[in-house]
């Protein structure tokens, strides 16, 4: 069954053409600077690539173009749309009306709708994409798949913040968390290397330029960093983490800012961007505190305490850790960032092996000792294939 995955962005969209029942990419590609002057870049394999600049107005000429390269084009996979069986959706935000994913109809767009004022940078492109592939494609079924479905889970106490329930009742504030697809994967992948069927208790490390931890007992999400926004938690690239709620305020009066100012300095301008001084992009920071620079050797210290930091809480609500896994661009390639939260945690049974850590792979693989209780994986998450896997089991009704 082929299964076409969107992720529409405001200004971007990526695409992957799935065989989900065997795994299989097809197809993969990314469309960037959709209202500028518009960018593809498609793949077939590594020796079948295109790349090339057209103009593309808005989100409907952009499907358009992927759809044309999949059916017409040097590196064609398919001949016709109709091949495609349906079409799985990334949806950022859920709320508490999605626990798993869903088929697409009018009452769920609505939904989605609702759901705006708690995601206005990503909600809206997600529908977009769904809207228009409902118009290209009005055969095809359509399939939501939410960022926040998988910690749909966790209890009230690990979700609720300490304001006035009204709070929450009648303006839906709580922590929602992000990142569910890649946790959900990561975390059943770790079960299986772990030989667990029943009784598991695993923190994933989703760490890439937007970061977020979560605790897993028994394959279930229990607790995350991620909050009401993707702002809450860990260091990122240009996000500050967790904060001070007083630092707004004295930062609004001190650089005249208004609410949405303030909100996107810490989104934007804030993280190992604003702690560097230097990049959003660690391996740029990671080598000026290789060539001596005292901020950008500040700033991985500090990111990888409050990773750890993390990680030792969720191993208290856990009560024990089975593993430890690393995922996503930073989690998966960087040797250093591991060794560096792992570094300390001999007590909770948590040893790392420097020559485990140092080799690198596209495949899951284990880098503890021996002598480590806790296990330590490195599981390079494949988020596409979740959407991909609900989307087929909703549209065969499994």
């Amino acid at each position: 069954m082929l299964v076409l995955v969107l992720n529409a962005g405001s200004s971007s969209l990526k695409y992957q053409l799935i065989n989900a029942t065997t795994k299989d990419v097809v197809a993969t590609g990314l469309v960037e600077r959709i209202g500028i002057d518009g960018i593809l870049k498609h793949e077939v394999s590594k020796n079948k690539k295109l790349d090339f600049e057209i103009d593309m107005p808005t989100h409907k000429e952009a499907i358009e173009l992927v759809l044309k390269t999949l059916t017409d084009s040097e590196t064609k996979v398919i001949n016709s749309i109709d091949e495609i069986d349906a079409i799985g959706h990334r949806v950022v935000h859920g709320g508490e009306y999605f626990n798993s994913s869903t088929i697409v109809d009018e009452k769920v767009i609505k939904k989605i709708e609702k759901l705006i004022p708690l995601a206005p940078l990503h909600n809206p492109a997600n529908i977009l994409g769904i809207k228009i592939c409902q118009e290209l494609m009005p055969k095809t079924p359509n399939v939501a798949v939410f960022d926040t479905a998988f910690h749909q889970t966790m209890p009230e106490e690990n979700f609720l913040y300490a304001v006035p329930h009204e709070d929450y009742t009648e303006h839906h504030l709580r922590k929602y968390g992000f990142h569910g697809t890649s946790h959900f994967y990561v975390s059943q992948e770790a079960i299986k290397l772990l030989g667990k069927k029943k009784s598991s208790k695993i923190v994933v490390c989703h760490l890439g330029n937007g970061s977020s931890i979560c605790a897993v007992k028994d394959g279930k999400s229990i607790s995350t960093s991620m909050g009401l926004t993707p702002l809450e938690g860990l260091v990122m690239g240009t996000r500050s983490g967790d904060i001070d709620a007083g630092v707004i305020p004295y930062l609004m009066e001190k650089k005249d800012m208004d609410g949405h100012q303030i909100i996107d300095y810490l989104n934007k301008k804030s993280g190992l961007l604003g702690l560097s001084g230097i990049s959003s992009d660690l391996r740029e920071i990671i080598k000026a505190s290789q060539d001596g620079d005292k901020r950008a050797t500040v700033a991985i210290e500090l990111i990888c305490n409050r990773i750890k930091k993390y990680l030792c809480a969720y191993a208290g609500l856990l009560g024990g850790v089975d593993a430890v896994c690393f995922t996503a661009g930073i989690g998966e390639n960087s040797d250093l960032i591991r060794e560096k939260v792992c570094n300390g945690l001999d007590f909770m049974g948590i040893e790392i092996d420097k020559n485990k850590n140092k080799i690198r792979s596209a495949e899951n693989r284990e880098i503890n000792k021996s002598t480590s209780k806790t296990k330590i994986y490195v599981i390079p998450t494949n988020e596409e294939f979740v959407i991909a896997q609900d989307t087929y089991k909703l549209v065969k009704g499994k």
